[in-house]
């Protein structure tokens, strides 16, 4: 699967935002055991830092506007570039 036309598996390492507005670090591509579906595995950078898998079907989805019509994504999970911290 593509995310702007660059394969999901570049983007390994990168980091991404939520909707919501949480930022979390793609970790890895992993196949599900029973039913081959590709899965995202990622970790939140924020609190806990837990790490989360989900459908890619899911990760690259788009935002249901019509349950959240406030939202400026277009994308559930979408890239994001870091400023420098210091």
């Amino acid at each position: 699967m593509e995310i702007n036309n660059v394969n999901i598996v570049d983007y390994i390492g990168k980091t991404f935002k939520h909707f919501k507005g949480d930022l979390y670090l793609l970790i890895d591509i992993a196949i599900h055991s029973e039913t081959d579906e590709e899965m995202v595995v990622y970790k939140a950078l924020y609190g806990d830092c837990r790490t989360y898998v989900r459908p890619l079907s899911m990760f690259i989805s788009k935002v249901d506007k019509s349950k959240y019509p406030n939202s400026s994504q277009e994308y559930r999970f979408q890239p994001y570039s870091l400023k420098s911290v210091k």
